[in-house]
């Protein structure tokens, strides 16, 4: 393998033995990811997630590959292949074999070096049958490791599995051995097929269902644009006047910031399509059982977010967007294929597909941003939208397909709220993108200084409502055609890289997901 290019300066084969191997039914989170991966090309590297973690204190190789034996021989995700089989689908851990490391000396900034290498090694679609779920690179200046580069594929591991294993790197990286997971995905398996798992899945069929009979089939039932090429874009803006704003406002109201810059989403997106109740999917990192926060493996899935918009102020829909949030929270851990089929009985029942396509992704590790400038004194409205000098918007990607219409996400940066969005240009152009981008942090900079009413968003944000025609036959065509490879639609979580270039370890790209 090659990256940026650099040439390996070895090889070496890590030989692990876990404490068992086995198989066992796919978890729900595993089969949500499936689902998605199957929408896919076979060789089409979408969902793999690209990741770098420091070598702490001055290690010998020898050091950081027994750290890496130590690391997959613990997690039972890293020493995972998946199967479909006559039986259904399984999940299959090994508990002898090998896997291979190269070694990359580089003479450039080892950090840089080692992103180029987990993006190339992001850049090839896994072998869910065959091949273990992560690939390594350790790099090395003058022959010294400095940094450790990863692919995974999101099968395996999601975002909240990154920090655990970054905590236990470091413990292991250092020569010690922290205590070992309670829990694995097999065990998680187990759990959801009886009893309290059971239970937990059709209590959460029973929210959508209540839901999905009610709100609009779809957000975009209006007539589709001349798209751009390739058709769906991400565009990103990195304001630290909305992370000050959010902070500040959910100080005040007692929600989180998590909770402000989803409402705010909601809040826009249901300006632009004139739809109330706006319906949004949430991803849900699903880790508030102590057991499955320590487990290494996909845990992530959809949650149901239905905003009915009061007659009032954005504090208003924010505090009821704080309530529905916890609901959708509570109600995001489900057997995806029969979650399929309750959307397509519900959409039978309704006349056409149930379209979800708008989606909020908080990827963030922590709740706040310990690294904003200082704003004197704290909480001033002046001192807040002055910050908005510094803001910068900018194109992330385009792809040709991403069955999205419309993805807010955040990144990790610390000092700048990163915020991203995902758009179908068939209906949210670039411009527009922009508008709401924008919208968000005049949003929620006019919400410091003064109660803003939400029939005065669209004027104060510059969102120009969408005109729908008597007849919407084109988009439900559309729409129809978007969902009938899979019933749903995929979200765009983990759609680029992340990565930890210090410690802690976070996601790093737009799209990274819980």
């Amino acid at each position: 393998m090659t990256a940026a290019g650099q040439v390996p300066s070895s090889s070496e084969t890590v030989e692990f033995a876990g404490t068992r191997g086995g198989e066992a039914p796919f978890t729900w989170g595993q089969l949500a990811f499936w689902r998605l991966a199957r929408w896919l090309d076979d060789d089409d590297p979408f969902y793999n997630m690209s990741w770098v973690l420091p070598v702490y204190g001055r290690r010998d190789l020898e050091a950081v590959l027994s750290a890496l034996r130590a690391l997959v021989e613990r997690h039972e995700a890293l020493r995972t292949t998946f199967a479909q089989t006559p039986g259904g689908l399984l999940q299959r851990v090994a508990e002898r074999g090998e896997f291979t490391v190269e070694v990359f000396d580089t003479n450039v900034k080892p950090l840089a070096a080692a992103r180029d290498l987990a993006a190339a090694m992001a850049a090839t679609a896994f072998d869910h049958t065959a091949e273990l779920p992560f690939r390594a690179a350790v790099v090395t200046v003058d022959g010294r490791p400095r940094m450790v580069a990863f692919a995974f594929c999101h099968l395996a591991v999601d975002g909240g599995s990154l920090d655990v294993l970054a905590r236990d790197w470091r413990s292991l990286l250092a020569g010690n051995e922290p205590p070992g997971p309670v829990w694995q995905p097999m065990d998680q398996a187990v759990f959801e097929q009886e009893g309290a798992g059971a239970t937990r899945g059709e209590r959460a069929l029973r929210y959508w269902r209540t839901h999905l009979e009610r709100v609009p089939r779809t957000m975009f039932d209006f007539p589709r644009t001349t798209p751009e090429e390739p058709r769906f874009i991400r565009l990103g803006m990195e304001s630290a006047a909305v992370a000050a704003a959010a902070e500040a406002l959910a100080a005040r109201w007692s929600v989180s910031t998590s909770t402000v810059l989803t409402t705010a989403g909601a809040v826009l997106l249901s300006v632009l399509t004139g739809h109330d109740p706006m319906v949004m999917q949430l991803v849900v990192a699903n880790r508030h059982d102590p057991r499955v926060a320590g487990m290494a493996g996909t845990s992530a899935q959809d949650g149901l977010f239905v905003l009915d918009l009061p007659e009032g102020t954005f504090a208003d829909a924010t505090r009821a967007g704080h309530r529905q949030a916890l609901a959708a929270y509570r109600h995001a851990q489900y057997d995806a294929y029969r979650m399929m089929a309750l959307r397509e009985e519900i959409g039978r029942e309704r006349g056409g597909p149930m379209d979800l396509s708008a989606y909020f992704n908080d990827a963030r590790t922590i709740t706040d941003w310990p690294h904003l400038p200082a704003v004197d004194p704290p909480g001033d409205p002046a001192a807040i939208a002055a910050l908005a000098g510094r803001t910068r918007i900018f194109h992330v990607a385009g792809w040709d397909q991403v069955d999205a219409t419309a993805m807010f996400s955040t990144g990790p940066a610390t000092d700048v709220c990163q915020l991203y969005l995902l758009v179908d240009t068939a209906y949210v152009p670039r411009s527009t993108t922009r508008t709401l981008l924008l919208g968000m942090e005049t949003l929620l900079v006019a919400a410091v200084a003064r109660d803003v009413r939400l029939a005065e968003v669209a004027e104060l944000c510059g969102i120009t409502p969408v005109e729908r025609p008597a007849a919407t036959a084109e988009h439900s065509s559309a729409t129809g055609e978007r969902l009938s490879a899979t019933g749903e639609h995929p979200d765009a979580r983990d759609a680029g890289p992340v990565e930890a270039g210090q410690a802690p370890a976070v996601p790093a790209t737009p799209g990274g997901g819980r």
